[in-house]
């Protein structure tokens, strides 16, 4: 009788666990690339916390190809997933397979990447990215004084991927604020390079924003460090940009003594150390586990029929998109500790030469 009673018990907790797997649910999780850390580090963490709530994950990364991204998605439909998070490669060039998880009745959450020309979205999460250029131009603003001086100084930009909704916001956000500065003349951007078309970087390549770095320097800079025209600062909209403009310029012959400012954005290991080095200015983090924090929250929310917390709105061009926005915060060589090392983001291994 006590091994029948047993039984029955190990039966009920067994259709018990069974029961809150099935309650919690199945996400697909689509991711942009493993080529840029900051995906790397998005997904794991992703992963990691909805599997610690209890959901099963099917995490893919297309390897900044496309038609990749729309056939893993299509997959994810066909297995059945409940909820949809997408990391687009090409915000505007999902509306078809986004539709189709639609049809299905599959709600589908933008990651940090709006999805735009489609209504087949239903919420956002992201950091605020205009804000985040707003930091960097303003760092800008405070370091050399602009508000106050009467002195000139050149700037060059590098934004990021044309075909990333981001990027248009955060070189939106970092001009918008230094533009008042490049109209009275107290920057000058001797190139003329300035409207995003032009300075944008495809796939946010660190090689390509070094290459066209090169240009730069040979055509308008060349005599730099010789005495002729000087190059004060390079506001990059982020890391792998960054990384790719300082590269230039030290192969060119710059050092940590003459180094123009940098900007830059994620914390990636590599400009860390950079910055620690004194070769590039600041970045700003934007702490993924945050970011992934308020994606689970949003999808349990989801799942429970409840609405997700939210602060803000996107015009996607079809429809205004629900979202949430993190906030962003600045680091450089002062703080870089605190927010990253302590924080248990990184270790000190990690960032150590």
């Amino acid at each position: 009788m006590k091994k029948i009673l047993a039984l029955v018990l190990s039966l009920v907790l067994l259709m018990a666990c069974v029961s809150v797997a099935s309650a919690a649910g199945k996400v697909g999780v689509a991711m942009p690339t493993q080529s840029l850390q900051r995906w790397n580090q998005d997904g794991a963490n992703m992963k990691a916390q909805l599997e610690a709530a209890g959901y099963e994950v099917d995490l893919q990364y297309a390897n900044n190809e496309v038609a990749t991204q729309v056939s893993q998605i299509e997959n994810m439909i066909l297995n059945e997933v409940n909820v949809l998070v997408v990391a687009s490669i090409d915000g505007s060039a999902l509306g078809t397979v986004l539709t189709q998880a639609k049809e299905a009745g599959i709600p589908v959450i933008a990651y940090d990447r709006l999805l735009t020309d489609t209504d087949a979205v239903d919420y956002y999460t992201t950091f605020d990215n205009y804000k985040v250029g707003q930091i960097q131009g303003q760092y800008i603003v405070d370091k050399f004084d602009l508000a106050n001086t009467d002195k000139t100084y050149t700037i060059e930009f590098t934004a990021g991927s044309p075909d990333d909704n981001n990027a248009g916001l955060f070189f939106a956000g970092a001009y918008d604020t230094v533009k008042p500065y490049l109209d009275n003349g107290k920057l000058v951007c001797v190139s003329g390079q300035l409207d995003f078309a032009t300075v944008a970087t495809p796939a946010w390549k660190s090689e390509t924003a070094q290459a066209r770095m090169d240009n730069i320097l040979s055509a308008y800079y060349a005599d730099a460090l010789t005495g002729g025209q000087t190059l004060d600062i390079c506001l990059c909209s982020n890391d792998s940009t960054a990384l790719g403009v300082t590269n230039s310029l030290v192969a060119a012959g710059y050092t940590t003594e003459n180094i123009p400012v940098i900007t830059g954005q994620d914390c990636d290991i590599a400009n860390t150390k950079n910055m620690v080095k004194g070769l590039q200015a600041m970045s700003v983090f934007k702490d993924t586990r945050t970011l992934a924090e308020q994606t689970v929250k949003m999808v349990s929310s989801i799942l429970a029929g409840e609405t997700p917390e939210l602060n803000g709105e996107y015009d996607n061009g079809v429809k205004q998109v629900a979202s949430f926005n993190c906030t962003p915060v600045f680091a450089d060589v002062s703080n870089y500790e605190s927010l990253l090392v302590e924080s248990g983001y990184y270790t000190a291994e990690q960032l150590a030469e």
